[in-house]
């Protein structure tokens, strides 16, 4: 691994922690670029082989107090702070599992800890702890529109296209049986309307000027009477409701 590139350490973390939707799970991809991000940094040390070793062991020891023993930051401090005391000529004797480093590389560790796990702490904790809803990236949705009738009128659109715009642009043209029932239609009309006009000059042709006088005068005198009538009754309602109205006052 120490002669692969970026893509080739993230591949091999990968194929190692049995990840294989790095695209699509935000948690495999967070976890690969944890140990990632921490091995190219120990390269960028010149670190041996051994060192390596110890370093990736302290990544994932790390990472297990977290997830499994649920261990805080404060806890998670104070016990890197007791490995990082075991490193030093006094305790060369006692404590050999992390001798490996000098004084230095140790300082380098803890300084890489709090800009990497540390301070990203409580993402950390929501990552193991919390439960995540599923996004919907995609749906599917059935849109059911009424079929034609057969009429003239357009089809119910989605865009709310007005009549005009749809009739000059979008309506198909009509075919040859449908331009000829609107040429009989309009045919039928244009003969209708002579016929009619016809009738009714034959209907006055037997009245005199004087004739339609006294007819149109007994109309008008009709309509007169009953609007009389009813402006009479109407007055007479009101005229009933102020002396009801009076009566009242005069009793209070």
């Amino acid at each position: 691994m120490l002669a692969e590139d970026i893509d080739g350490v993230q591949q091999k973390f990968a194929t190692f922690l049995n990840f294989k939707n790095l695209k699509t799970c935000l948690k495999e991809a967070i976890l690969v670029d944890y140990y990632v991000s921490g091995f190219l940094w120990a390269r960028g040390m010149d670190f041996s082989v051994l060192q390596y070793s110890k370093f990736m062991t302290l990544l994932d020891v790390l990472l297990h107090n977290l997830r499994a023993l649920h261990m805080s930051l404060k806890d998670s401090l104070q016990w890197l702070g007791e490995v990082m005391a075991e490193i030093g000529p006094a305790h060369l004797q006692k404590h050999k599992k992390w001798s490996i480093f000098d004084i230095k590389q140790a300082n380098a560790i803890t300084d890489y800890l709090k800009i990497s796990l540390f301070q990203h702490y409580k993402l950390y904790e929501f990552l193991f702890y919390s439960s995540r809803k599923e996004i919907v990236i995609g749906a599917e949705q059935m849109i059911e529109v009424v079929k034609s009738s057969g009429d003239l009128f357009p089809n119910p659109l989605e865009e709310g296209i007005s009549f005009d715009i749809y009739s000059t642009f979008i309506e198909p043209p009509p075919t040859l049986d449908t331009e000829m029932k609107i040429l009989d239609q309009e045919q039928g009309s244009v003969e209708s309307q002579p016929a009619a006009s016809t009738s009714e000059t034959d209907a006055l042709a037997g009245l005199t000027i004087e004739d339609i006088k006294s007819v149109l005068a007994q109309v008008t005198d009709d309509i007169l009477i009953g609007i009389q009538a009813e402006i009479n009754e109407k007055l007479q309602i009101q005229e009933e409701a102020f002396n009801a109205r009076i009566e009242k006052l005069k009793k209070a």
